[in-house]
This record gives C-alpha cells, structure tokens and sequence, in this order.
C-alpha cells in the first residue's frame, strides 16, 4: 500500500467548505451520451524581447448533470446542461500531448498515467514515464523518490469521484512555452464520473497557495523563468459553433473585448482568484445583500454559486414565475465590483426547460474568512472576457466581443458620483486583428 499523505477537497483548499466539493469542477458530473463541438486547435504566438505569448484554441463538450436543490430548502432533482472547455498541453521529452481543462480554481497539473490501469484512465491519454528522457520520480516534497520504495501519494475528491496519483517532475509545455514542473500523475481513478468526459486531465492555473507547492504552479514558474511577454493568461469562452474559445497565456487580446477592461484585486489569499463584490443590482439599483462578499472567478465550474440565504432573498426579489410566463420582462442581475456593475442577463441566471424556469445560482455556504463566496463559472465567462495577472495579483474583467453578435455594452456598467452609466465601446482603432 502506498503512502497517503495528502487528503485534497475538490477545491484544493481545506479552509473552503465541504459544499464547495460537489461545485468544483462541475464538469465531473455528467452523463455519457455527451457530444463534442471541435474545431481544429489553432495555437498563436507573439514575441517580444521580454518573452512569448501563445494562445490555444479550446474545444468544447456538452453534457446532463443531476441537480439536487431548490430556493425554498426543498431537495429536488433536474437535468441541467453544462458546457467543459479543454485544450492541449505537452509533457515530458519526447513530448506526450494531453488534453485538459484550463482550471482557475485548482493549482496543480494532473493527468492519467500508465501506471493506471482503471477504464477510466485506460480510454484517455496516459503519460508514459518510460519513455520520458527528462522524467524524474519524486515525492511530496521534490525529493527523490528511491526505486522500489514506497512512494507519496495523493488523493483529490472531485464531487462524486477520486483520483489518486504519485509526484513526477518534467518539461511540461503549452507550444512553446515550456517550464521544469511538478505534476501529479494518476495511479487510479473511478469510472464514475470520469469515463464520461473527454478531457484527459487538469492544469491548475490558481495562485500559489493552492499549489503542493511552487514548484508545482505551472504560470507561477513560466513568471518567474520570464518566459512570458506579460505574467498574465486571459479566458474567453463561446457557447457558438461559429467561433471559438481560447486561452492565452502572456497577454490580453483586445479583439475579445467590445469595452475597456477595468482590473479588481484579488482580495484573499485563498489561492483563488477571489475579489469582493461591494453589493447585488437588480436593474442596476443596488440591493443592499451580500455586503463585503467575495467572488472567485472559475474556469473549472460550469455553473453560478452564492450564499444560500442570498440566493433565497434574490429568488424572491427576481419573482421568476414557474411557468416562465414572466421570462421576458426579468430585470438584469449585477454584482458591484468597485466602480463598476457586471450585469447578468435572465438566460446566465434562469434554467429554462420544459420543467419551467427557476433561478440557476447554487447554493454554496463558505465561512468567513473566504466567505461569504460566490464561484462565477461558465455562464459568466461567457459574458465577459477576463484576464489574471500573477505578479499585480489582480483580475481583469471587460464585456466579450461575440461574432456575429451586437455587442452589448450594457452589460458592463460604470459607477461615477452614484450615477450609473454604460461602459463605452472599445476604441475599434485598438483592436488586434481586426
């Protein structure tokens, strides 16, 4: 029996609450039957005499979850739909290519590897130690780890599932951005839930502290060997056939954006990539719930999370009718972040099936001091294009630019002297590629 050492929530923070685990990475949740849209990854890349910057077009993968709640303290079952994004990652020499999700909300690399032999490993990408010249074996801590003897493990909750892996250090890259990394890689993971998906692993893209270690926080070392043209990495994620979603690492890509962006600081150090939230809007008139609330910005969620108590207070004041005969006429849904107001509109926040409609928001109850917590995952991202900035520890937020779309400026509003106004349009002049 190997050593266990660490015992991991879905979050990768013990300090969060239990609730956390069935949110985190909601992605490993689904159902089989799910279906891919792909288009060929189209990688870019910009350099500069301060370092590269490399963008990597993500594919998308559609699935079922059964949800357990309600707004009135009720349980109840639904099907909801969920949407994971994923892309391309290379490790070890020669260079084995992984798929995975591109994770704000958790700070290590974990992949499948030979040494798995459950279906759920076997059907995806497994790395080969054998055949990696630059591979070495580890434990927790870096030190070597002695052939034959028992080797560190560690074992991470994901919601309905385990996975369980020993330490390896090698060149881990994304194109040609490249760094030395410690990674986890699976020694066993359950067939529920991830036989389900298409993605092979995680790449934790959090900050340090939600990392094993620095040395296993993978934009923390391409910062520090300066291989970056900024120490920044932006999301920008579409729900359309007819453009893609990307992540770039090393700059923002102003042509995703139909505002300026504005930057807020993250607030905790919890390892996410946390700000506060100074109050809720509705029609962008504040609301006076959920003072001092903080919010982490997900990439490895596919829903909305909140307070339970403010979730309960918001269904009540948004009045969404069951039958959805009042759908049309449901006001904007804000989140006051500094001097600006980002707006939500019904169909971010309102499951419409043929069961009805009904607030989508989960409940999520964190303690302070990382709470109160909102978890902002797919359908905001959708809604805005963001960036993080590693060495001013901020987040970046701006209305995203769609193909084929109006962009609505009226998402992104801004706070001066307590009067409300729409953020202006992007200078068109400024924008890459266009």
């Amino acid at each position: 029996m190997q050593q266990m050492i660490h015992v991991v929530q879905a979050v990768c923070l013990l300090a969060v609450a239990d609730a956390v685990q069935n949110l985190r990475m909601s992605h490993i949740h689904g159902h089989a039957g799910e279906h891919e849209h792909s288009k060929k990854s189209v990688k870019h890349m910009t350099v500069n005499g301060m370092g590269m910057s490399h963008t990597i077009t993500m594919k998308r993968q559609t699935y079922r979850s059964d949800q357990k709640s309600d707004h009135q303290g009720n349980a109840k079952t639904k099907i909801v739909h969920k949407t994971a994004y994923y892309g391309e990652v290379q490790v070890g020499s020669p260079r084995q290519a992984f798929v995975v999700v591109f994770d704000t909300g958790s700070g290590n690399l974990m992949v499948p590897s030979t040494y798995c032999q459950s279906n759920a490993c076997t059907m995806h990408q497994r790395f080969n130690r054998a055949q990696s010249t630059t591979a070495k074996d580890i434990q927790a801590d870096g030190s070597h780890a002695v052939k034959g003897a028992p080797r560190d493990q560690i074992t991470v909750t994901f919601g309905t599932g385990e996975i369980s892996g020993v330490f390896i250090q090698d060149d881990v890259c994304i194109g040609t951005l490249c760094s030395n990394v410690r990674f986890v890689a699976a020694t066993d993971e359950t067939d529920d839930p991830f036989t389900s998906f298409k993605f092979d692993g995680v790449l934790g893209l959090a900050l340090p502290e939600m990392s094993q270690g620095p040395e296993f926080n993978f934009m923390g070392l391409l910062e520090q060997n300066k291989a970056l043209k900024k120490p920044v990495f932006s999301v920008f994620l579409s729900d359309s056939d007819s453009e893609a979603s990307e992540i770039t690492f090393g700059d923002v890509k102003t042509e995703h954006m139909a505002t300026d962006m504005f930057w807020q600081p993250v607030s905790r150090d919890s390892g996410y990539w946390q700000v506060q939230i100074d109050d809720i809007t509705i029609n962008n008139k504040k609301q006076s719930l959920c003072n001092d609330c903080q919010v982490a910005v997900d990439t490895g969620t596919s829903q909305l999370a909140g307070p339970t108590d403010v979730i309960n207070d918001l269904a009540a004041r948004l009045n969404v009718k069951k039958d959805c005969s009042n759908y049309d006429a449901l006001p904007s849904l804000g989140f006051v972040m500094g001097e600006h107001i980002l707006n939500l509109k019904p169909q971010d926040y309102v499951d419409k099936g043929q069961d009805g409609c009904d607030v989508s928001l989960m409940p999520l109850d964190v303690p302070p001091p990382n709470g109160p917590l909102f978890i902002f995952g797919d359908p905001f991202l959708r809604k805005y294009y963001t960036s993080y900035d590693r060495e001013n520890k901020r987040v970046g937020f701006a209305t995203a630019r769609h193909d084929n779309q109006p962009a609505d400026d009226a998402l992104l509003m801004s706070i001066s002297n307590g009067v409300v106004t729409k953020m202006a349009p992007i200078d068109e002049s400024l924008l890459q590629g266009k």
